[in-house]
């Protein structure tokens, strides 16, 4: 038996990096999985290939209202009921803060803090009609620290953590368990933008990045995709059952402190 089984969640930014791991993970525990996401071709194969008994995919713009209705209706026209969501989608802009434009902030904001926002509210009351269930939100290192250069993403990563705390005492009620993965750096295309090349080797690009983190991580290397799914499967699962509210940093210790070796 899965851990998941009977289960149908929804994930967001599921075509590639942390998201399409968390889908093809949840699959494998026995979920039903919705895959939801911008990039139509990619996430239409990954569904296809975890096949259409298993999984289905769907256009998904996270800051979109209309998008949100339409996810919650396919989930359930597919599988019949909703009682998980990953909320992962997220985008990274680099930018000091006096140099950020306007739009570019409201950009970041809309995709992050607006996505996970309504991807909470539409996504909810279908949980409690499921009887209860799990949200788990994509927040960040930087959602309980500060970094330069990326503060739009780090303002709208501490936002998810209070959105994350309201939702899990708002919810209980409804036995719906919210708690937030909080990862560091993690070897996907936002933090590594090579894998977009087809060019790349990737384990060239992946042992240049555990170079570069070598001295900043204690773990000595960037976290894997997979490992973040490990986390948001723990937290989607019965093994989690009396935790809600909390972040969960996963980022091989690099919020610990500054290492002098």
């Amino acid at each position: 038996m899965g851990k998941l089984d009977g289960r149908v969640v929804i994930v967001t930014g599921a075509a590639r990096g942390q998201g399409e791991q968390e889908a093809r993970l949840f699959a494998a525990e026995g979920a039903r999985v919705v895959l939801a996401d911008v990039l139509d071709e990619q996430g239409e194969a990954v569904a296809k290939e975890l096949g259409e008994d298993r999984a289905r995919y769907v256009h998904l713009d996270v800051s979109s209202e209309d998008d949100w209705t339409a996810a919650v209706a396919a989930a359930k026209d597919a599988f019949g009921k909703v009682d998980g969501l990953v909320n992962n989608a997220g985008i990274l802009r680099f930018n000091s803060l006096v140099d950020t434009p306007l739009d570019e902030f409201m950009q970041v904001v809309q995709v992050n803090q607006v996505g996970c926002f309504l991807g909470i509210r539409a996504v909810a009351p279908a949980i409690g009609e499921a009887g209860g269930g799990t949200i788990v939100n994509t927040a960040s290192y930087t959602a309980l620290t500060g970094m330069a250069a990326v503060g739009t993403y780090a303002a709208t990563k501490h936002a998810i953590l209070g959105l994350t705390r309201v939702a899990a005492m708002e919810l209980a009620h409804n036995k719906i368990r919210v708690n937030a993965v909080c990862p560091g750096a993690i070897d996907t295309a936002m933090s590594n933008p090579s894998q977009l090349d087809p060019t790349a080797d990737p384990t060239e690009t992946t042992a240049a990045l555990d170079e570069l983190y070598r001295k900043l991580v204690p773990l000595g290397r960037v976290g894997r995709p997979k490992e973040v799914a490990d986390l948001a499967l723990f937290l989607s699962s019965e093994d989690s059952s009396y935790i809600t509210g909390q972040p969960f940093v996963i980022d091989g210790g690099w919020l610990a402190g500054v290492s002098i070796f």
